[in-house]
């Protein structure tokens, strides 16, 4: 490998050395959804709160009515009614029951409840014909789920509705998590046009930003798709310093290789920003670097659809997750058998697109890179090493599952 080419692993650890997470911050609830928790969370009340109720029916006290059967049922006065968030009847003699509801607080001298379907569902006197099987039945306990004072969400934790359940139900009512990440995602090139307009015989639609902006908001970011910039230096310096105030990551696509039209290098360059190839197909004109007062990371990817979604996957989408403070940053793979025989080019890691089933996993389409339609059609990349150049059937390669949470 020549010295002038870098690995696709030393390009990222380039990138994530540059990278720190965002600052935290306090978040409403469901603002944090989807967010890494930046704090240790622990509960400030138990769960349950309080000795409630598991089941509709009659607070009574295990001795009363441990004889019951329906020869013969035992008889109690009911002495009220006790509802979730109405709790009346605090206190419960001897030889009585109380009617209560499923939640509500178990009166003091009560240890067990009795289902309404073994009564005869009494209003003044209930009739008891089946004995609770214990002391405590049908009981929920104050703590018995969390204790105060436990560790409940610990930092880090990805935040979904199990998290933010659990985090409302102890009583807070935000949480301190890194924000999502903006991202401003610009197209080049002169050929572009926006969906929707007339192309001619030389000019093509952009999908690439479509493309780039909605990968940035699946990995949770909040992007901005800005509109295509002409090849001209100085008209995509000034759309990059305009949209540098609202942006914690910018990405472009396309001006990166070694074309007399490659606009973003040539306005980058100079700037400090690096350009170079990584050992990869597709993919391998890359740019990175820190632009702007705020030293804000800019990502030069490929302009051809399948380089640039690669580029995303592979450099892109770890620099987010390290903004967002989650781990790990890279896709984790998997290993899966070739259903087909497939060659790979020397000194280049290869992401092949492919299908992935049941552990197996076959080719779509060629390495070509401006290939979308197979691109659409996969849901993988297979990753074949910089030193293998042929792979048969039965082999195993390593897969990333694409559209995975991880």
């Amino acid at each position: 490998m020549p010295d002038s080419v870098i690995s696709p692993d030393e390009f990222r650890s380039r990138i994530l050395s540059a990278i720190a997470p965002m600052a935290a911050y306090p978040q409403p609830l469901m603002e944090a959804l989807g967010l890494a928790c930046a704090e240790d969370v622990h509960a400030q009340v138990a769960l349950p709160g309080f000795d409630n109720s598991a089941m509709d029916g009659y607070a009574v006290r295990f001795e009363d009515v441990a004889a019951a059967n329906a020869e013969e049922p035992v008889v109690l006065p009911v002495v009220g009614e006790i509802g979730a968030g109405q709790a009346r009847v605090l206190a419960l003699a001897p030889g009585t029951a109380a009617k209560i509801m499923t939640g509500a607080p178990l009166p003091v001298g009560a240890d067990t409840i009795v289902p309404y379907e073994v009564t005869d569902r009494g209003v003044a006197r209930v009739s008891i014909a089946e004995a609770p099987q214990r002391q405590g039945q049908h009981v929920r306990y104050a703590g018995e789920d969390v204790r105060q004072g436990d560790l409940v969400v610990p930092e880090g934790t990805v935040l979904g509705p199990r998290h933010l359940s659990l985090l409302a139900s102890v009583g807070r009512a935000s949480v301190a998590t890194r924000p999502r990440p903006r991202v401003v995602v610009i197209s080049t090139g002169a050929e572009l046009r926006e969906p929707g307009q007339p192309v001619g015989h030389d000019s093509i639609y952009d999908g690439n930003s479509y493309l780039l902006a909605a990968a940035a908001r699946q990995a949770g970011a909040i992007a901005f798709r800005v509109g295509i910039v002409p090849d001209e230096p100085r008209a995509f310096l000034a759309a990059l310093n305009d949209q540098l105030v609202r942006a914690d990551l910018v990405v472009t696509s396309g001006g990166v290789s070694q074309g007399d039209y490659d606009v973003v290098k040539e306005a980058l360059a100079p700037l400090g920003i690096w350009f170079g190839p990584v050992a990869m197909q597709p993919g391998k004109p890359q740019g990175f670097g820190l632009v702007g007062e705020d030293r804000v990371p800019i990502f030069c990817l490929p302009g051809n659809p399948v380089s640039a979604f690669v580029s995303f996957e592979a450099f892109v989408l770890p620099a987010l997750r390290r903004l967002m403070g989650k781990e790990p940053s890279a896709r984790p793979s998997l290993r899966a058998r070739l259903t087909t025989a497939m060659g790979s080019p020397a000194g280049r890691r290869q992401f092949m697109r492919g299908k992935y089933a049941d552990g197996l996993v076959t080719p779509v389409g060629s390495p070509a890179s401006h290939m979308l339609g197979g691109l659409a059609a996969c849901n993988c990349l297979l990753v074949v090493p910089e030193d293998v150049t042929a792979l048969a059937a039965g082999d195993e390669v390593d897969v990333l599952l694409l559209d995975q949470e991880f």
